[in-house]
């Protein structure tokens, strides 16, 4: 396949209905066009036997369906599996797939690299190299649901194995926005994968001008990683902080949640030990409770070389769960899943030319003493 035919897996479904009126094709032979692909999984455009012998011969000469290779495909003892995709030049990325009794839910990269650079995150560790196209984002699920189907690697009465997608692998969604709605709104359209706004989430760390655009442009489910009670605290955990302090998101928020699918958006805060799992913080998520409803996913921390970080104890986590737990706010603490083959959250790595130099900047990191000593002191 020529780089130069036209990838239909970038289209949402009103653009290929554009596509296939502009080469004189009615407009439900996109839609049957659509089911082939998203939903049937099927590249090979002769294989589509009830388009018109003309209308195949034309997608043939001017597109394709074309998904990244697979570099590495890995089983975890739970039955997680991780893809490492080559998105070409250099750059590879992760992708998760997370089987349950009921669901099965994929974690989806949206950069190659990341530039928030996230003090307990693995995948910023590595830098930036560039954002994905919708297509790059939407062959992720295209491919896993091909995948999975193909091996029978699934439990579910269903023809495709994703039932939920979360945009929570690799980079910061909210920043590769024009990349992300195209593709969120093929991932709900019943001509594509007819995915509920509620089954599908996307994580950010808090880009507010955006998390405002998406509100009114595709409001799915929303998670933000949260990770710190106050601004001091997540000014060092979170950079992006520095620009979008704890006010500015929790109205984000609000704002957001008059047009969410759910009630509630969920704060995702990894525990660190001495760092951010006391009494005390927990105590001040409690504040934030009373602004935003809201329910708390504690994740475990998955240690990974270079961050001098600490997975919280389990009577940490168990302290910090009662109290928000017996003040009525929902708490869960998040199972770790994959961690054998590096897929737990966090751990996502891949492979990227980084434009930035992270690694030089690592350099002015604050050291993890100095963090838990500052932590202590705020909260003396």
């Amino acid at each position: 396949m020529g780089n130069n035919l036209d990838n239909l897996l970038e289209y949402s479904v009103p653009e290929l209905v554009q596509w296939c009126t502009a080469l004189g094709e009615k407009p439900f032979r996109a839609k049957q066009l659509a089911k082939w692909i998203h939903q049937g999984g099927v590249a090979d455009f002769e294989a589509m036997t009830d388009l018109a012998k003309s209308f195949r011969q034309n997608l043939q000469a001017k597109a394709c369906v074309r998904s990244p290779g697979i570099i590495s495909d890995h089983k975890s003892r739970d039955g997680t599996r991780k893809w490492l995709f080559d998105v070409g030049n250099g750059d590879a990325v992760e992708t998760v797939f997370i089987p349950e009794e009921r669901r099965g839910t994929l974690c989806v990269s949206s950069q190659a690299g990341c530039a928030v650079n996230c003090r307990f995150c693995s995948t910023g560790k590595q830098g930036f190299s560039r954002n994905l196209s919708t297509a790059e984002i939407v062959a992720q699920l295209w491919k896993a649901n091909v995948l999975l189907k193909e091996a029978g690697d699934h439990v579910f009465a269903q023809e495709r194995p994703v039932t939920n997608v979360v945009m929570m692998g690799m980079g910061e969604p909210l920043l590769n926005y024009d990349a992300l709605v195209p593709a969120l709104q093929l991932m709900l359209d019943d001509m594509a994968y007819g995915l509920s706004r509620r089954r599908v989430t996307v994580s950010t760390s808090g880009v507010v001008p955006f998390m405002d655009r998406l509100s009114q442009d595709c409001p799915v489910a929303l998670a933000v990683s949260l990770h710190a009670p106050n601004d001091a605290l997540r000014d060092h955990l979170v950079p992006l902080n520095k620009k979008y302090p704890l006010k500015e998101l929790l109205d984000a928020c609000l704002r957001y949640l008059r047009f969410a699918p759910r009630d509630f958006i969920t704060f995702e805060y990894v525990m660190l030990d001495g760092v951010n799992d006391t009494v005390e913080h927990a105590r001040q998520l409690l504040d934030i409770a009373k602004v935003v409803p809201c329910k708390f996913n504690l994740i475990p921390f998955n240690p990974f070389p270079e961050s001098g970080l600490h997975k919280s104890k389990s009577q940490a986590i168990k302290a910090f769960v009662d109290i928000l737990s017996e003040a009525g706010v929902v708490t869960t603490v998040r199972k770790t899943r994959g961690d054998d083959i590096d897929a737990a959250c966090g751990q996502l790595a891949g492979e990227v030319k980084d434009r930035t130099k992270i690694k030089q900047r690592l350099e002015s990191v604050v050291p993890v003493e100095i963090l838990k000593a500052s932590a202590k002191r705020r909260l003396s």
